[in-house]
């Protein structure tokens, strides 16, 4: 059966590139946002995030940079690539072309009794 889980892991590198998008982040901040930006709907977990920061590192969507903040540990911030901003605008366009055909195909249905009936009946 597939769930938010599913989903997060086919689309982090979006939501990464996303987040990023907006200025330069480390990963707690990126973490933090797509937590907050989804409700909590999407459970991020760092452990999640640090592999698909390095993969898009190694695309050349993002890049990254110690830096060095009095009283605070250094942290390595990303930001995003021209190269990662062109990725994302076409990210963005297969995500809403699928997202329309979806809504097209489901966008009655949702909270219809039928499907429930028609589950029932091939069950």
């Amino acid at each position: 059966m597939t769930n938010e889980s599913d989903l997060l892991r086919g689309n982090t590198p979006t939501l990464v590139l996303a987040i990023l998008s907006e200025g330069p982040q480390h990963g707690y901040a990126i973490a933090q946002q797509i937590n907050k930006r989804t409700g909590d709907s999407l459970k991020f977990k760092q452990g999640t995030l640090y592999p698909v920061l390095h993969t898009l590192e190694r695309e050349g969507w993002v890049s990254g940079e110690w830096r060095h903040v009095e009283g605070e540990r250094p942290r390595l911030v990303y930001a995003i690539t021209e190269s990662g901003r062109a990725a994302l605008a076409e990210k963005v366009r297969v995500w809403r072309r699928f997202s329309d055909a979806m809504n097209n195909l489901i966008g009655g249905v949702a909270g219809d009794d039928r499907i429930g009936d028609a589950h029932e009946r091939t069950a």
